[in-house]
C-alpha cells in the first residue's frame, strides 16, 4: 500500500507541479495585474461568496463516496448514476439560495450576473470532484492525476492566448477569464464523466427518491464538516470586502498572499485526496495505520515547514517578485498566510484519518470552534489591521483546529506518541529557521539567490540526515509501476 502510495504521489505531484503553479502565479496574478486591485478585489470576494453555500451543491456526498467507494468498490455501477442525478438536483439548490443571499447582501446588477456565472462554474468543478472521488475510491491514482491538472491546462490555453495575444483584441477583462474558466471546467467534467461511462455503461440520469434520502442522510455529517470548514476558510475574502470602506482593494491585497497559500494547498490537498482511500481501505482491513500515518506526516511536514518557514523570511521578495504594485501590506499579509501552510499540512493528515474513520461528530464540534474564532478574530482585526488582521485570524485559526485535530487522532486510535518523530520534527524546523535567520542578517556580501538555491539543497539533506525522508521512501516511488493504472482489489 505504501508502495502505491509513494509512486501514484510521484506522478500526481510532478504533473501539478508543472501546471497548477504556472496558472496560479502565472495565469491567475497576471489577470490581476491587469485588471487592478479593485476589480479583481471584486471578484476575489464574489469568488468567496460563491464558495460559502458550497456545500449545497455536495452535501458531503464527495468524502462518503470516496470513503465508500474504497471499501465496497463493487458499489461504483450501482451508485454513480443515482448520485450524480442527487448532484444535479442539488445545484438548484444551491443556485437558488446563494443567488437568493447575494441579493440580501446587495450586489448590483453586475455582481449578480458575475455571481451567476461563478454559481454554475462551482457546479462543473463539484462535477469534476465528484468523478475524481470515484477514481479514487478505486484506487485509480494515475487516472485522477491526469483528470487533476485537465482544467487548468486548458486553462491555461485560453487565458494565455487573452493575456499574451491579439487574438481577443485588447486588455483582457474580468469577464473574459470567467468565461473560459466555464469552458474550462466544461471541458474536463465531460471528459471525466466520458472515462467513468466506459467503465460502468451508458449516462442514465433518474432521480431514486428513497436512494437520495438515504445517501443525504449518510452524508449528512460530512456536509456539516465542510460547511463549516469552507466558512472558516473562505469568510474572510467577503468579511474584508464588507466590513472595510476600500473592502475592494483590501480584498485584492489578501487575493495576493492568498494565492501563494492556494498554490501550495493544492499539493496538499491532492496529498489528502489520495490519503482518504487509502486510509479508509487500511481501516476496513483492520491493518496497521499507524506507518501510513506517520510517512504522511514525515513527507508532508518536511514540505510545509520547507515551503511555509521559507516564505516568512523572503515575504517582501517574493511578493514584489509577482506583483508590480504589491506595497508593505501585501508582504506581511503574505507572510502570515504563507506561515498557515504548516498546520493546514497538519490538517490534510489528520483531519483526513479520521474521516477516513467516520469520526464526524468529533471533527464537526471542532470545525464549529473553529469557524467561531476565526470570526470573531475576523471582526476584530480586521477593522484595525484591514488585510493583515484576516491573514492573522486564518493562521490563529488553523493552528487551533490542527491541534485538536492530532490530539483527537492519538486519543481515538489510542496511538503512543513517537517522541522521536516529532523531535526530529522541531529540530528540522530549528534548523531551517536558524539557517534563514542567518542568510537575512548576515553582512557576507552573497546574492540572495545563491541563499535560496544552497536552502533548498539543504533542506532535504537535513530532512534525511534526520530520517524525515528515507532512502526506501524514493525507491518505493521509482520500483513502482508510474506507467500502469492501479488495480482495484
Amino acid at each position: 500500500m505504501q508502495r502505491k502510495f509513494l509512486s501514484s504521489l510521484f506522478l500526481i505531484v510532478l504533473l501539478n507541479l508543472l501546471v497548477k503553479p504556472f496558472y496560479i502565479l502565472g495565469i491567475d496574478a497576471a489577470v490581476q495585474n491587469q485588471v487592478g486591485e479593485e476589480v479583481y478585489g471584486n471578484y476575489f470576494a464574489l469568488l468567496n461568496f460563491s464558495f460559502l453555500l458550497n456545500i449545497l451543491l455536495d452535501l458531503g456526498i464527495t468524502n462518503y463516496n470516496t470513503r465508500n467507494i474504497a471499501q465496497h468498490p463493487q458499489l461504483l455501477v450501482k451508485h454513480f448514476y443515482k448520485i450524480l442525478s442527487i448532484r444535479i438536483g442539488l445545484f438548484f439548490l444551491y443556485a437558488s439560495f446563494t443567488l437568493f443571499s447575494g441579493l440580501l447582501i446587495g450586489f448590483d446588477q453586475q455582481e449578480f450576473y458575475l455571481l451567476a456565472i461563478l454559481i454554475f462554474n462551482q457546479f462543473l468543478v463539484a462535477t469534476i470532484q465528484f468523478a475524481r472521488s470515484n477514481f479514487g475510491g478505486l484506487h485509480l491514482f494515475k487516472t485522477d492525476a491526469i483528470i487533476s491538472v485537465l482544467d487548468r491546462s486548458i486553462l491555461i490555453i485560453l487565458c494565455g492566448l487573452m493575456l499574451w495575444t491579439n487574438v481577443m483584441g485588447g486588455k483582457i477583462q474580468i469577464e473574459w477569464f470567467i468565461y473560459a474558466q466555464t469552458i474550462a471546467y466544461g471541458l474536463a467534467a465531460i471528459i471525466s464523466i466520458s472515462i467513468l461511462s466506459n467503465k460502468i455503461g451508458h449516462l442514465k440520469i433518474k432521480l431514486n427518491k428513497a436512494f437520495s434520502a438515504a445517501i443525504l442522510k449518510r452524508s449528512f455529517p460530512y456536509a456539516l464538516l465542510i460547511f463549516l470548514m469552507m466558512m472558516y476558510n473562505r469568510v474572510d475574502a467577503v468579511m474584508i470586502e464588507r466590513l472595510l470602506a476600500d473592502g475592494n482593494e483590501q480584498s485584492g491585497i489578501y487575493a495576493q498572499g492568498f494565492r501563494f497559500l492556494d498554490a501550495v494547498n493544492m499539493f496538499a490537498l491532492l496529498f489528502a485526496g489520495m490519503l482518504l482511500p487509502i486510509f479508509a481501505r487500511l481501516i476496513k482491513e483492520k491493518s496497521d495505520i499507524r506507518e501510513m500515518m506517520e510517512l504522511a506526516i514525515r513527507i508532508l511536514l518536511v514540505a510545509s515547514l520547507t515551503v511555509g518557514i521559507f516564505g516568512y523570511f523572503y515575504q517582501e521578495t517574493l511578493i514584489n517578485a509577482l506583483y508590480s504594485n504589491a506595497n508593505q501590506s501585501s508582504s506581511v499579509t503574505f507572510g502570515l498566510l504563507i506561515l498557515s501552510f504548516i498546520p493546514v499540512s497538519i490538517t490534510y493528515v489528520f483531519g483526513t484519518l479520521l474521516t477516513a474513520n467516520g469520526s464526524m461528530k468529533a471533527l464537526n464540534i471542532m470545525a464549529v470552534f473553529g469557524l467561531i474564532i476565526n470570526v470573531v478574530l475576523n471582526i476584530i482585526l480586521i477593522r484595525s489591521d484591514k488585510a493583515e488582521g484576516a491573514a492573522m485570524a486564518t493562521l490563529i485559526t488553523q493552528i487551533f483546529t490542527a491541534l485538536i485535530q492530532v490530539i483527537l487522532v492519538y486519543r481515538i486510535f489510542k496511538f503512543k506518541i513517537n517522541l522521536s518523530l516529532y523531535a526530529k520534527i522541531i529540530s528540522f524546523a530549528t534548523l531551517i529557521i536558524g539557517y534563514l535567520w542567518f542568510a537575512t542578517n548576515t553582512e557576507w556580501k552573497v546574492d540572495h539567490s545563491v541563499w535560496l538555491i544552497t536552502f533548498f539543497i539543504i533542506s532535504p539533506i537535513l530532512a534525511t540526515i534526520l530520517g524525515l525522508l528515507k532512502l526506501s521512501d524514493l525507491k518505493m516511488i521509482f520500483s513502482g509501476s508510474i506507467g500502469e493504472e492501479d488495480q482495484t482489489n
